[in-house]
């Protein structure tokens, strides 16, 4: 469609532009069979059309000037101002069917609604009663739209329908496409023909303020292309400007439209707009060979079916993203499955991507990820997809990226546009970008376009402006450079998939830069430790070295006294490096640290008390400490001459803890260090920091005093002093000569059954009668019902469910049990399941042995 283009731009140059800039709301004029009024806010008439007189009976020049309940019946006036209150102006319309307006009796349908400072009142004669209920057509119209199952018998419902309650010789169902053309996808004539049907028609046919219009007005009648139309008098207001009809359902018709018609062989039009969303996303366009009327009552109710439609179109699209979000979690799901099986993303990905095309249908797939590109399908090659990811850096927000033509953004992509012509690019991380792109090769496909789209620029018999095309034969475009749009649905499922993939791959990223954190902090941490560590050691071995030769008389002496006190200090720095060994003894750690270090003092060293052994993670935090103690004591403390003691006191307390009472006396005053040093954080630091537990020092004049915690759940077993009682044989086992004896029935809970059947013959050499085994919580539990049993050993994770369950009711049958784990994860475990000691996998017969000692000591302490 082609419109004037006003006065003021006429010197300009003529292009398709200036079609969008004409006033088609202020045409001054209304179409013949309506009438129309404005009213001032006190309801004096204002302007009117100049067919009031045969329309209502009272003249304009009569009626200007005049209130509006001089002019019509006072029961129409009064009907117009009580239902005005529930509209909204001014967007909001009021409709009044079968309204007596004048004396003679006549009725009239009436349209009420704001425009500007005014209120504009149109009046259309009421065409005489068929007695058909218009209703009564619309409703099994409305029915019979839901009774479709996909979009193209759902148009062409929807265009017979309008069809049969409009009369119209035609109606098309007309969808805008995103580069504002249009496209014809259904269509029905009376005469049995298929004239437009799929073909494409220029965004130009309906310029930027038509559909504007289209948005605010949802029907539009033109009844005789041949109708003058009537002036509205006066045509302008006080300050010069035309009244506006955006909103009028008289309001004529722009000359240049007629003439587009007229060029298509039409008499008369109406066009009903298809909303979604709030947006245009179409028209019922409906022709007619010969000019045709509607009354208003009808026109609302074909309004009301479109509305219909719209609903019906929204529920279909809907549907179609319930089955993109199916599939994208379907996709996560096989994703997340690689995934836990340890494979990595690129891997992962190229394993569903068939899955992936038949969500979303693609040639090829390219993952962009930490620089590296992966593939497969036809895709650019690495040099040209690098390129084109430097296009999407620049130019693609975090959301999905879609073109089917490629070429026009990315020049170099003209070359390979039979290997790529479109793209789907998803974003699946932050700067710097990774990207999961899907490809489309090049489809070369005829489009047939109601005529020339490249509608020329000619000045024609209507003024200084374009003229509109005369012919609307099939003209036919061979298109190349392009693929296969992506449909609405699949962007949906590619959103759903972003959605899925940037949550994975955060996932692992986090998971790697945590992991990456850990270790520089711990890398970090060694480093100091190794400096702090090294000087010692090269100071010590100084002092090693100096006293080996006061105290020796012959070289080989020497030799023999610094080779065993290096090979005492190294064993002391095994125990610290080791990665993972079984709980070891508190005591022997003390010991080890001071037989490496104070050469011939050791027997100035009192320790007393309980033993305890202590898992991995407590015993290096304490070597640490213990270290910093004894070294502290040997260069300043208490053994740095030849009259102080060192007494350590070890007390378990009331919670199942280790107290540990450091107490130096009889070495030279001491002094506070001036700093607080890497030794010093060490000491005050590492027990409340990774053990959860307390640390205290005093440097007194009388000596330096230190106390310690470790709470129970760092405690492995307490063992009581030389000489003391020893434990009873508690139920289920027997101790003699360290060696451990089950007797009665044993219970292995594990879901790998490998493991389980070597758990099991380990108990069975260690005495058990019988073993069970089962692979899940809730089959022990059914077991557990009806039998007893004297010992267990459960896994802590089993596949997607934990132990805890079974510990819990072992726990409360008195039943000893132990808890293998992987993870070492032996505080949060004891915080968790009921108490009871852990082994750590990969377990041997003689850490399962070891364990159930534990175990059962715990027990008869219990009982004690």
């Amino acid at each position: 469609m082609t419109v004037d283009t006003p006065r003021h731009v006429s010197s300009q140059a003529v292009d398709l532009t200036n079609c969008d800039r004409e006033p088609i709301h202020q045409l001054g004029k209304v179409q013949s069979y309506g009438a129309l009024i404005a009213l001032s806010s006190d309801w004096i008439v204002q302007h009117a059309s100049e067919n009031l007189g045969e329309i209502l009976g009272v003249s304009a020049d009569d009626a200007l000037g005049r209130p509006l309940h001089e002019l019509i019946v006072s029961d129409a006036f009064d009907r117009i101002r009580r239902n005005l209150r529930v509209v909204e102006l001014p967007d909001g319309v009021l409709r009044l069917f079968n309204v007596t307006m004048c004396a003679s009796g006549r009725a009239f349908d009436v349209s009420v609604h704001g425009s500007d400072d005014m209120l504009v009142i149109e009046f259309e004669p009421k065409m005489s009663q068929s007695g058909r209920d218009v209703l009564a057509e619309v409703y099994p119209q409305i029915a019979a739209l839901s009774r479709n199952r996909d979009l193209l018998a759902l148009t062409r419902t929807a265009a017979r329908a309008l069809q049969e309650l409009s009369g119209f010789d035609s109606v098309m169902v007309y969808q805008f496409q995103p580069d504002g053309s249009g496209k014809v996808v259904a269509e029905t004539r009376s005469d049995g023909m298929a004239k437009y049907d799929g073909m494409m028609f220029p965004a130009s046919d309906i310029p930027v303020q038509a559909r504007a219009l289209y948005k605010r007005s949802l029907l539009r009648l033109i009844a005789d292309v041949n109708d003058p139309g009537t002036p509205i008098t006066p045509g302008a207001s006080l300050d010069g400007r035309p009244i506006d009809l955006s909103l009028a359902v008289t309001r004529a018709v722009s000359p240049i439209h007629i003439e587009y018609l007229r060029n298509m062989g039409v008499e008369a039009s109406m066009s009903v707009s298809i909303m979604k969303d709030g947006d245009l996303w179409g028209l019922f366009a409906c022709h007619h060979h010969s000019p045709r009327y509607i009354d208003y009552e009808r026109r609302t109710a074909i309004e009301m079916f479109a509305h219909m439609f719209s609903y019906e179109l929204s529920r279909f699209e809907d549907g179609q993203r319930k089955r993109a979000e199916h599939e994208a979690s379907r996709l996560q799901t096989l994703l997340m499955g690689h995934m836990a099986n340890g494979r990595p993303m690129a891997e992962s990905l190229l394993a569903v991507s068939e899955d992936i095309r038949q969500v979303i249908p693609h040639d090829g797939l390219v993952l962009f990820e930490n620089e590296e590109f992966n593939a497969t399908g036809s895709v650019p090659s690495e040099g040209e997809f690098r390129s084109m990811a430097r296009f999407l850096d620049r130019s693609i927000g975090s959301s999905v990226f879609q073109t089917d033509c490629l070429g026009k953004l990315v020049e170099p992509a003209r070359d390979y546009a039979t290997r790529t012509a479109g793209i789907l690019a998803i974003p699946i991380s932050k700067r710097p970008r990774d990207y999961l792109v899907l490809t489309r090769r090049q489809v070369e496909e005829t489009v047939n376009w109601a005529g020339d789209p490249t509608k020329p620029a000619i000045v024609g018999p209507n003024g200084h402006r374009l003229t509109p095309r005369k012919s609307f034969e099939a003209w036919r475009e061979t298109v190349t450079g392009r693929c296969a749009p992506w449909s609405p649905q699949e962007l949906h499922a590619a959103d759903r998939l972003r959605t899925v993939l940037l949550e994975v791959f955060l996932k692992v990223t986090d998971a790697a830069n945590l992991e990456r954190k850990r270790a520089q902090e711990q890398q970090q941490l060694l480093i100091s430790e190794l400096n702090h560590r090294v000087r010692n050691i090269l100071n010590l071995m100084r002092g090693l070295l100096a006293q080996s030769r006061s105290s020796a008389t012959t070289l080989e002496d020497f030799t023999a006294n610094l080779d065993g006190r290096i090979q005492a200090l190294a064993r002391a720095h095994d125990q610290l490096t080791s990665e993972q060994f079984e709980p070891a003894s508190l005591r022997d750690l003390i010991t080890c640290e001071f037989a490496a270090y104070a050469s011939g003092k050791t027997e100035r060293v009192l320790i007393e008390g309980p033993d305890a052994l202590i898992g991995s993670t407590a015993f290096t935090t304490m070597a640490l400490v213990l270290h910093e103690m004894a070294t502290n004591s040997i260069k300043y403390g208490a053994l740095c001459d030849t009259g102080g003691r060192v007494h350590v006191k070890l007390r378990e307390d009331s919670s199942g803890g280790m107290l540990i009472d450091w107490i130096e006396r009889g070495g030279p005053p001491v002094t506070p260090p001036k700093r607080r040093g890497f030794g010093t954080m060490i000491i005050e630091g590492s027990i409340p920091h990774e053990l959860k537990g307390d640390a205290d020092i005093n440097y007194k004049m009388t000596g330096v005093e230190a106390h310690f915690r470790l709470p129970s759940t760092v405690i492995s077993q307490i063992v009581r002093q030389p000489g003391s009682a020893p434990a009873a044989p508690a139920p289920g086992a027997a101790v003699g000569d360290g060696a451990l004896r089950l007797s009665g029935t044993g219970l292995v809970v594990e879901d790998s059954l490998i493991i389980a059947m070597d758990a099991a013959a380990t108990l069975e050499d260690l005495g058990a009668s019988e073993v069970k085994t089962h692979s899940s919580v809730s089959s022990a539990l059914t077991w557990l019902e009806t039998n007893r049993v004297d010992f267990a050993l459960l896994d802590v994770n089993l596949g997607d469910e934990q132990s805890l369950p079974v510990a819990e009711a072992l726990y409360a049958a008195g039943v000893p049990f132990v808890l293998a784990t992987g993870y070492g994860a032996a505080a949060e475990l004891m915080e968790t399941y009921p108490p009871c000691t852990i082994v750590q996998k990969p377990f041997s017969a003689s850490s399962i042995e070891q364990a159930f000692k534990t175990a059962f000591a715990k027990l008869q302490q219990k009982s004690d």
